[in-house]
C-alpha cells in the first residue's frame, strides 16, 4: 500500500473513461492515484504540464494506460507525442484489436506492454508491478536471498578444506557481488549489502590465504592436487584434438571469474557452454610464471632446466613471455603430437582484425590467441588518474570489461570463430585483485618490482598475512640465487619499501594487481564452448 509522497500516479487515457470507474476505484484502494483523460489531446497536455512544472501537479506520472482506438488523435499518435515529451514514462497500450500491424506499430513506438480488451484488474495490477515496482521487488528479493545465504557462505568459508569448496565459494561470492552491484546500479547508490559482500570476501580471502599456505607445497610431487596452470593444455585442449575438433584457445590475460560471468551473455549469443570449470593458477600468479607454464605444460623450474633458452629471469629487461609459441611446440613434441598450430598475440585492435581476416582460411587443428587487453586495462588503471576514477571498485572494473568486450574486435573474433566451427577454449593465466593495505618489506636492490610477490635474498616482512617459500624448488620455482626465497601477499595486501612508504601506499591503494594469493587471482575460469547451430 502506497501513500503520501510515495503514491504512484497513473494516467489512464480512454474515450470511454466513465466505464472504467470500477478499475479506478480498485486502483485507488491499492494505493494509487489515478488521473484520467478522455482523449489524446488532454493526455498530451497532462504530460506537458507535468514536464514543465511537476511541483504544482504533485507526484510525477509513473505510467500511462492508453486506449489505441480513440476519436480525434489516435492512440498511436498520442503515443508518439507522449514519448516525444516524456521518453522515459512507460506506456501500456490497451486495444480491442489484435491486428498484427497495430501491435508492430505500438511496439515500434516503444510501448512498455500491450493488453487486449477486456482487461481484468489482476492484469492491470501485474502491469503496475512489472513496470513501476519491478526494480524494488527484485532488489528486495535479491537482498533477502543474500541475507538467507550469508550464513551458509560464512560456514563454507570457516570449514573449507578442498579446492572444490573454495571454487564453490568463489562462484557464490562472484554471483552475489554481481547481482547486488546490478541492484545498486539501478538504485543509483550503494546499499548496506555492498559492505556486507565486501566484508565476506575479505573474510574468505583471509581464510583462503591461510589454507594455501598450509597446502600449496603438498600439491607438488603428487597426483592428488587441483588442475593447475601446467595442466591446462593436457586437460582441456588435447582431448578436443583427439576427437578431431578444430580448436581456438583464447587466453585473456588478467581475466577473473566474475569478469567471465559478466561477458558470458554476449558470448552465449553464438556459443553454447560444453563445460565450465575453474582451475588454480600456480604461484606467483604472474604472466611470466603462469602463462609460460600453460603453454609449456611444465612448471617454471622445469622450463628453466629443460629449455633454458626460453626462460627469462626476473631481472632481465627482455619480455618475459616472448617464447610462448616455442613453448607450445616443445609441449607438442614431448607428447609426440603432430598437430600444426597457429599462435597470435594481440595487443592492438587492428592486429585483432587481422586475426579475424586470417581465421577464414585456417585449416590447422590448434589455434591459440593471447589477448592482453584486460592486462592493459589493469595497468592503465594503476597509472592513469582518469582510469582510477572509472574503475574504482570491482563493479566498475567489470563494467569496463563488458564495455571493452562488447565494442572491441574480440567480440567479432569469437563470433567469427563460431561461424567457422571452432570449438572455443576460453581461459586465462591468472586473475587480479584490488589491493588496499600496504605492508612494509625489506629486501636487497636486486629484488623484483611486483608488489604482490617478491623473490630475492634476505626478504624481511613483519606481516602475518604473507606466505614464504624458503625452498622454491619444492614448488617448481627457479632460484635466482642459492639463498633466494619467495614471499607472497595474501588478501588485499601489497608490499611497499620503507623508503617513501606512505607515497607508494597511497599510489597503489585500490588498484588492481596480481602475483599474490587470493581467490580472484588463483581460482580462474576454464571454459569449453561449442558453436550454436
Amino acid at each position: 500500500m502506497l501513500g503520501g509522497q510515495d503514491m504512484n500516479r497513473i494516467l489512464w487515457v480512454d474515450d470511454e473513461i466513465d466505464l472504467l470507474q470500477p478499475y479506478i476505484i480498485y486502483l485507488k484502494e491499492k494505493g494509487y492515484e489515478v488521473v484520467t483523460a478522455s482523449n489524446g489531446e488532454d493526455a498530451v497536455e497532462a504530460i506537458s504540464r507535468q514536464t514543465s512544472d511537476v511541483s504544482h501537479q504533485g507526484s510525477e506520472i509513473s505510467i500511462v494506460f492508453l486506449d489505441e482506438n480513440m476519436p480525434g488523435m489516435s492512440g498511436l499518435e498520442t503515443l508518439q507525442e507522449i514519448k516525444r515529451i516524456h521518453p522515459e514514462v512507460p506506456v501500456v497500450m490497451i486495444t480491442k484489436s489484435e491486428e498484427e500491424h497495430i501491435m508492430e506499430q505500438a511496439i515500434g513506438g516503444k510501448i512498455a506492454d500491450y493488453l487486449t480488451k477486456p482487461v481484468n484488474p489482476s492484469q492491470i495490477l501485474l502491469c503496475l508491478k512489472k513496470h513501476i515496482h519491478q526494480q524494488a521487488i527484485v532488489s528486495e528479493q535479491v537482498q533477502q536471498n543474500y541475507r538467507q545465504e550469508w550464513s551458509d557462505i560464512t560456514y563454507m568459508i570457516d570449514t573449507a578444506s578442498t579446492i572444490e569448496e573454495w571454487q564453490a565459494i568463489e562462484r557464490m561470492l562472484s554471483k552475489w557481488d554481481i547481482e547486488l552491484a546490478e541492484i545498486e546500479a539501478e538504485q543509483g547508490g550503494r546499499s548496506g549489502m555492498h559492505s556486507l559482500i565486501e566484508d565476506q570476501r575479505t573474510q574468505a580471502n583471509a581464510a583462503f590465504g591461510k589454507w594455501v599456505s598450509r597446502n600449496y607445497e603438498g600439491w607438488f610431487g603428487t597426483s592428488e592436487r587441483p588442475i593447475m596452470s601446467q595442466d591446462v593444455m593436457k586437460h582441456a585442449v588435447f582431448p578436443l584434438l583427439d576427437r578431431g575438433e578444430k580448436v581456438l584457445v583464447c587466453v585473456i590475460d588478467n581475466f577473473r571469474y566474475d569478469q567471465w560471468k559478466t561477458i558470458q551473455p554476449l558470448i552465449s549469443e553464438f556459443y553454447t557452454i560444453r563445460t565450465e570449470e575453474q582451475y588454480t593458477s600456480i604461484l606467483p600468479t604472474a604472466t611470466q610464471y603462469a602463462r609460460n607454464a600453460i603453454f609449456a605444460g611444465l612448471l617454471p623450474l622445469q622450463i628453466q632446466e629443460m629449455y633454458p633458452q626460453y626462460w627469462v629471469e626476473e631481472g632481465d629487461e627482455e619480455s618475459k613471455n616472448q617464447y610462448e609459441k616455442e613453448l607450445v611446440q616443445t609441449l607438442l613434441d614431448r607428447y609426440r603430437r603432430r598437430e600444426s598450430f597457429n599462435y597470435w598475440k594481440v595487443n592492438e585492435s587492428d592486429f585483432c582484425e587481422r586475426v579475424i581476416a586470417q581465421l577464414k582460411g585456417v585449416k590447422t587443428p590448434l589455434n591459440i590467441v593471447v589477448l592482453n587487453f584486460i592486462d592493459m586495462l589493469s595497468h592503465s588503471r594503476t597509472e592513469s588518474k582518469i582510469m582510477k576514477e572509472l574503475a574504482n571498485d570491482e563493479s566498475a572494473y567489470r563494467s569496463l570489461t563488458m564495455s571493452w568486450f562488447k565494442h572491441s574486435p574480440t567480440h567479432e573474433l569469437l563470433r567469427r570463430a563460431a561461424e567457422l566451427g571452432f570449438t572455443l577454449v576460453l581461459t586465462t593465466d591468472h586473475g587480479t585483485t584490488r589491493v588496499k593495505n600496504a605492508v612494509q618489506i625489506i629486501a636487497d636492490k636486486n629484488t623484483n618490482t611486483n608488489i604482490r610477490y617478491k623473490v630475492g635474498k634476505a626478504l624481511n616482512c613483519n606481516s602475518k598475512n604473507v606466505m614464504t617459500i624458503e625452498q622454491p624448488k619444492r614448488v617448481g620455482l627457479p632460484c635466482p640465487n642459492v639463498s633466494s626465497s619467495y614471499m607472497f601477499c595474501t588478501g588485499s595486501d601489497f608490499f611497499a619499501y620503507p623508503n617513501q612508504f606512505n607515497y607508494y601506499a597511497q599510489y597503489f591503494r585500490n588498484t588492481f594487481q596480481h602475483g599474490g594469493i587470493s581467490l580472484e587471482e588463483m581460482i580462474i575460469p576454464l571454459v569449453t564452448l561449442v558453436p550454436k547451430r
